[in-house]
This record gives structure tokens, sequence and C-alpha cells, in this order.
């Protein structure tokens, strides 16, 4: 046997008592990560400009933790702990680390590996970071260096390369830690078979789905209104699937289903009324018939300190703007208000569909006063080629809004939007319905209807703000006066809204929210022609709900809508919507 061959023997269990210690290590310390990782709070979600309990909208959701997931959540956390690695660099002495003491178990082996064989690498910042899990790149960097000094011992043939007595610690330590290295050995086969499988049959690197299932009991409530109607059992469910192609942008596409249906309001003559108050935000863009659909495409993406809005459907103002209604506006119908009158001003509803938007910091950007502008525009019948249609012929809404928000206590925005609705009719709160179209998502009919004869332009004008005094009281509220000019005679009108709510976040349990919401849905007063006579009463909304959050997953959100004199006419009934909704986000 060669010289070479028998030092490279005498030198190999040196670099399995290396392997040995770090193994150990990397046991211990991936023990008491776990054993504190299933007890680990998950963040909760947070509101344009003033900070919330919960998404968030562009929030994570978090599936429940089970075994599989587990090994999933190992594998995701060694990559991410390799990509963000800090490059490693050699020491001579055991004291040039900050946070090894003599008194720690392993100072010894540490000080022997370091000093006699320098095998072991700290950190930049002259750390070795003993209390923390080891990651496989870590080991890899360990052990590359102890194979790099025996290969540099063999080169110079450096005598007396070991003693007895290292190699009886060394055997002593193996036999020690065998059970322990055979456990680890199982561990990281595992791993490495999981994220084989995983890699193989992915879906997308860079796509993720976020759903939301909708499940509600209502019924309505009042003389002839809670005649007409039976207690229903109504259902919308959400997928989202959500690319990113450079981690700051985000693409969204969204299947979307369900059967949900407003109530049918009746007046003392026995007549439906002519409302969409009391509409409920499930009841957006419900299928009907739980039949699917894509019912939103948008892509959000920063431009240099802008950040842009495009939508191919399906978009509205809220999308891109902010509602300064936190706790009430959650973005998605399934965890705020009920309504949709409460979960924000009645002006973003004016008008969707396809366009662009965007969202320009100015004014220092300090991070504690952070003015912007918001300007955007959504063309309702963008895919029609048809004369008087598509993008800048057909029905449209213009909005700006000048935001401000101080700190993450106050926040205030001015609106302004400008419509176009053409000749053929249709509603002023449509949400993009376009032309001609029965959609209406809140406020009487006198409010909503445009004449059929002649086309429309609106000039609305709002002012939202939200101030948050304390970490479990938020007010908010907001004021639109909306001014629409017909082309026809007696066509103009004008209406009016307003609302004020108080929210009791983490009330009773962390992830709850209480809320009271009051105000009056859209109005307008002495409109001719079919509106004649119909009433000139103030309808206020009254509303009250209490989200109880049973899990990470699941919410129950009890409440009660108080409707007066519906339709303007105080001769009418009041209506009182009762719901209970349940929520499960995944």
């Amino acid at each position: 046997m060669s010289h070479l061959l028998w030092k490279t023997l005498v030198l190999s269990p040196v670099v399995l008592g290396v392997t040995v210690l770090v193994s150990a290590k990397a046991m211990a310390a991936a023990e008491v990560a776990s054993s504190s990782e299933d007890t680990k709070p998950i963040a909760a979600n947070a509101s344009i400009f003033i900070q919330t309990e919960q998404p968030k909208v562009n929030q994570q959701l978090v599936a429940q933790k089970t075994d599989e997931n587990k090994v999933l959540e190992e594998v995701n956390r060694y990559s991410n702990e390799g990509k963000n690695q800090n490059s490693l660099s050699q020491v001579t002495s055991v004291s040039q680390f900050s946070d090894v003491q003599p008194t720690d178990w392993a100072f010894q082996a540490l000080q022997s590996l370091v000093e006699r064989y320098g095998c072991i690498a700290g950190y930049p910042n002259s750390t070795y970071r003993g209390n923390r899990a080891l990651t496989r790149y870590e080991f890899a960097a360990g052990l590359n260096a102890c194979l790099d000094r025996v290969n540099e011992l063999i080169a110079t043939a450096t005598a007396d390369l070991v003693t007895k007595q290292d190699l009886a610690t060394l055997q002593r330590l193996q036999e020690e830690f065998s059970a322990e290295l055979a456990t680890l050995r199982g561990r990281v086969d595992s791993v490495e078979a999981r994220t084989a499988e995983l890699e193989a049959n992915q879906f997308s690197t860079t796509t993720k789905l976020v759903g939301e299932a909708i499940f509600v009991v209502t019924d309505i409530f009042g003389n002839n209104s809670g005649d007409a109607n039976n207690t229903v059992f109504q259902d919308r469910v959400r997928l989202d699937l959500q690319t990113s192609f450079t981690g700051k942008d985000i693409l969204h596409t969204r299947l979307a289903a369900g059967n949900a249906l407003a109530f049918t309001q009746v007046g003392d003559n026995g007549a439906g009324i002519d409302t969409a108050e009391g509409t409920q935000t499930f009841q957006i863009g419900s299928t009907t018939n739980n039949s699917v659909i894509i019912d939103w495409l948008a892509y959000y993406v920063p431009i240099g300190p802008a950040q842009a809005y495009f939508a191919g459907t399906g978009g509205i103002h809220s999308d891109y703007v902010a509602t300064n209604n936190p706790y009430f506006e959650d973005f998605d119908g399934g965890n705020g208000a009920l309504s949709t009158f409460a979960s924000e001003s009645p002006i973003y509803r004016i008008g969707g569909g396809a366009g662009a938007a965007l969202t320009l910091p100015f004014g220092g950007g300090s991070s504690f006063f952070k003015p912007s502008l918001t300007v955007g525009y959504l063309a309702s019948n963008a895919n029609n080629p048809g004369a008087n249609q598509g993008l800048l012929e057909g029905n449209y809404a213009a909005l700006g809004q000048l935001n401000f928000s101080v700190g993450d206590r106050f926040s205030i925005g001015a609106t302004y939007v400008h419509g176009y609705h053409g000749a053929g009719g249709g509603n002023l709160f449509d949400l993009g319905g376009g032309l001609g179209s029965t959609n209406r998502v809140v406020g009487t009919g006198q409010a909503n209807t445009l004449t059929t004869l002649n086309g429309s332009s609106s000039n609305s004008y709002g002012i939202s703000a939200a101030f948050r005094p304390s970490d479990k009281l938020s007010v908010s509220g907001f004021v639109s006066y909306h001014d629409v000019t017909g082309f026809g005679a007696g066509d103009d009108y004008e209406a009016w809204s307003y609302g004020l709510g108080v929210a009791l976040p983490d009330f009773g349990k962390k992830g709850n929210v209480l809320g009271i919401f009051a105000g009056a849905e859209p109005y307008a007063f002495n409109r001719g022609g079919a509106f004649a006579g119909t009433g000139n009463d103030i309808p206020y909304h009254f509303e009250g709900f209490y989200k109880y959050r049973l899990s990470d997953n699941i919410s129950i959100t009890p409440g009660v809508i108080w409707l007066t004199s519906p339709g303007q006419n105080s001769n009418n009934d009041d209506a009182i919507i009762g719901t209970l909704r349940t929520t499960f986000t995944f």
C-alpha cells in the first residue's frame, strides 16, 4: 500500500468525525426549530394605507398544517435559506466567534476542528450560529473545507497528522451518534424523495392558487317583502391563479361560479320596488347557476416608483385605488361588511371592465406622510367592435384620486369620476355592466336608471377617510355627489350618498371583527317620467355584523341589514335582511 493511500485512510476518521459533530448539532437545532414552528402564529392581513388584521387584499392564505405540509415547509425553508446564505469566511481561532463561549458543550470539539485542523468556517460577522438548524448548503461548505484540508496535508506530507487520542475520540463519537446518524440519513432521503416528486409534478414554478368559498343562509323580513321571499342557501366560489414573473409583479386569472340572487323588495302597492338597496357582496358577479367563468383578468406591475394596473376583463376601480374603508372593505366579499354599500363608497361602483390605471407617489415620499395620485380608465364594452363601442367610444369611467396617508393611523382620499353612458339605457352604479345592462349593485332606481333614448355623462365627486386611534378601533366614512347630464330633455338628475362605520378589530378574539355601519344609499329627488311621485324620502341603511374566526381558514359572520323607506318611499315597509355567512379560504 502506498504512503499516500495510507495517509488518506488515516485522515478519513477526521472527516467522519466532522460529519458526526455537525450532523448532531443540526439534529438538535432542527428539533428545537420544529417544536417552536408549530405554535408560531400566522400573520394577519393588512388593508391599503391603514394596517388591519387580515388581506389582502393581497394576503397569503396558509393551508392547515398536516404531516405532508410539514415536509413541504422543511423543503421550502431549506430552499430559502440556501438562496439567501451568506458566504463563509475562514477563521483560525475559536475566540474569533462572538457567539461561542467556553461553557458551550461543544466548545472543545469546535476548538479542535478550528485551531488544529482548520475545518470550520464562520460567517462574515464573526458568528458561528450554533443554535440554529444546519442547511445542506452549510454542511456541504464545512465538509468541503475539511476535504480541502485533507488534500493539503496529504500533498505536503505533514507528519503526525493525527494522534491516537484523536482517533479514539472520533471512534467513540461515531459509535455514540450512530443511531442519530441513521435517523438523519433517513430524513434527508425522505425529503429528497418528496422534493423530487414535487419538482416532477408541480403545476407551475411561478403560479400559486388562492381560493375562497362562501356559503350563506339569508332571508328578508317585512310585511310585503317577507311574504314575497323565502329563506335561501346561496354560494359563491372564486379560484384565483396568481402568477409572478419577476417577483414584484402579479397576474390574476380568476375563475368564479355562484348561484346568489338579491331579494326582491315589494312596496305598499304590492308591486316590486325598483331598487338595489340591500344587495350583498357575495351576490356580486354571481353566474346564478354555478356555471364557471373567468370574471377577472388583471396584471399589477411596478414601473419605477409607480404601480401600474392593467385589466383585461372584470376590472373595477377598487382594484387599484385606496377605498379608505378598512375592515368593511375586504376586496373579496367574504370577510368584510355584508352589503355592497357598507364595503366601499358608491363612487367606486361607477363603470368597470377593461382598461388601465397608475398610482404615482409624490411629495418626498417619507415613511410617515405618503401622498400619491391615482388615475384610471375602464371601458365597459371594450371587446365590442360595433359602432359607438370599443375601448374609446363605448361606455367608460375615468377616475382621478388624490391620496394622503399619515403614518398608519389616518388616510383620506378625494375622488373624481367622469363617466359616459351611451344611448340605450343602463345604470349609473353598474360595475361595468355596460350599455343596456340591468346590472345595478347599490342604491335606488331613481339614482341608478339612465335614459334609454339618449346618452348621458356623469360627473361624480367623493371624499373617503379612515382614522384608527388605536389597534382596537377604526372609524371610516365617505360622502359622494353625482351629477348626471342627459343629452335629451328632462334627462338630468343629481344623486347623493354618505355613510359612517365603526369597526372593532380583534373583538373577543384575535382575527374577529365587530362592525357597525349607517348611512344613505345613493338616492335622487324629484325625478320625472317613470319616477314621478315615487317618493322623495331618504333611504337609510343600518348594518351590523360580527366576523368570528373559527380557524386560520374558516370564519362565520352573522349580520343584520335594516333598510328604511326602501325605494325612497316611507310608505313602503322597512326591510330587515338577516344573514349567516361562512367563508372558507385556501
